[in-house]
């Protein structure tokens, strides 16, 4: 995989036009589902002239959208969208996508993951390049030792694969890790990368507290392959993965916006090879920051990103439930007229905030138990009522 992390940014921004005119062509010979864009752009900037890819497009033409034949796909992600169709995204990868996902993954691991140490990862285990198994080959190829904890496992459980294994990092998403920190205090854990969820302020300030390190924050989602932003030494952002992908940021009407500016992450994947995306819009809210990094890479940072159109937002919740020490997790509901949140504490009950952006809040809390799990599987999110 290209170093891009030592090359100018015009020398990066030349070598993305290569690569998009190189999957133009391709789609253009092979009838692709963007066959009828251009073969060729002079620069990066007329890429802001073709259309955009959404959601719908995935939903209703993934199928057309692959450029190899179905004996050469690796792996396929579905995703059950929010629509009432029952229809599903699908997005298929080839054994070369996978590869350069874990080239990806092992380069922003190396950060933190020590030869000859144990790391913990909890995420789902699926079977063949699933996300869990591509992270562990990652660890295995900086030469440590993955500790397959997954997802779903009681308290209990991960006490247990704690004191046994001892791991010193740790791979997963922020609050889980908050629960368990909570519960084992003073574990071997000492680094940290978080993924698969939004990490709010007062988790991120929790967990460097608590590990006594920095923390490595994560970017990525099915259409970026897996790895899409990582956290450098620098700690200022999230170095995008731009060898693979073309990022932009526009506003609701589509309009390109510069760095600093909030907007819509857009993304065009130049090097995929089952399922390439040309200007997809994510629905992601984020914006690339404009300071040079402290590390001296030019590889284009990425803010804090969640998504858009997310009043009320669980990480917003979170912002504000999770900075009592005692709460161990929690799950929350839209009732008609209240908020109803239930989840585990680790001592007695105390004063918690009577109302949330208008609604009162009804509280329901059990102290916690080893045989409790994690109350959301995997993102977090308000849910509808349960008499909705």
């Amino acid at each position: 995989m290209e170093q891009l992390d030592t090359l100018s940014r015009e020398d990066i921004r030349r070598v993305q036009l290569c690569k998009l005119n190189r999957l133009l062509l391709r789609e253009k010979e092979r009838g692709g589902f963007y066959k009828d864009l251009p073969e060729h752009l002079e620069s990066l900037e007329q890429l802001r002239e073709l259309p955009f890819t959404t959601e719908e497009d995935l939903i209703q033409n993934g199928n057309r959208m692959v450029l190899l034949s179905q004996s050469e796909i690796d792996r396929v992600r579905t995703e059950e969208t929010s629509g009432t169709t029952g229809m599903s995204k699908r997005i298929f990868y080839s054994d070369r996508d996978n590869e350069r996902t874990i080239s990806f993954f092992a380069a922003g691991l190396s950060e933190l993951v020590r030869e000859g140490e144990k790391t913990m990862i909890c995420m789902p285990f699926s079977g063949h390049h699933g996300l869990g198994e591509l992270i562990a080959e990652a660890i295995r190829r900086l030469g440590a030792f993955p500790v397959e904890a997954g997802i779903g496992r009681t308290y209990e459980e991960l006490s247990r694969i704690l004191k046994e294994e001892r791991p010193e990092t740790f791979v997963g998403m922020p609050v889980p890790l908050l629960s368990m920190l909570r519960l084992c205090p003073g574990c071997s854990l000492k680094r940290a990368l978080v993924s698969a969820d939004a990490c709010p302020v007062t988790v991120m300030e929790e967990l460097e507290r608590l590990l006594g390190s920095r923390l490595y924050p994560h970017y990525g989602s099915r259409e970026t392959g897996l790895g899409g932003a990582v956290t450098c030494p620098g700690f200022a952002g999230m170095h995008l993965r731009e060898n693979d992908i073309i990022a932009e940021i526009v506003d609701e009407a589509g309009q390109a916006l510069p760095p600093g500016t909030w907007g819509e992450l857009v993304i065009t994947t130049i090097e995929a090879e089952a399922m390439p995306l040309i200007r997809y819009r994510t629905g992601d809210h984020a914006r690339i920051l404009p300071e040079d990094c402290p590390c001296r890479s030019s590889l284009c940072r990425l803010d804090r990103v969640t998504r858009l159109g997310e009043k009320g937002s669980m990480a917003k919740l979170d912002e504000v439930m999770l900075r009592f020490p005692q709460v161990v997790d929690y799950r929350a509901f839209a009732e008609e007229e209240e908020l109803l949140i239930e989840g585990y504490l680790m001592d007695e009950e105390q004063e918690f905030p009577e109302k949330w952006e208008g609604y009162p809040v009804r509280y329901r809390w059990t102290r916690a138990s080893g045989q409790d799990t994690p109350c959301y599987p995997a993102k977090r999110r308000i849910l509808p009522g349960r008499n909705k």
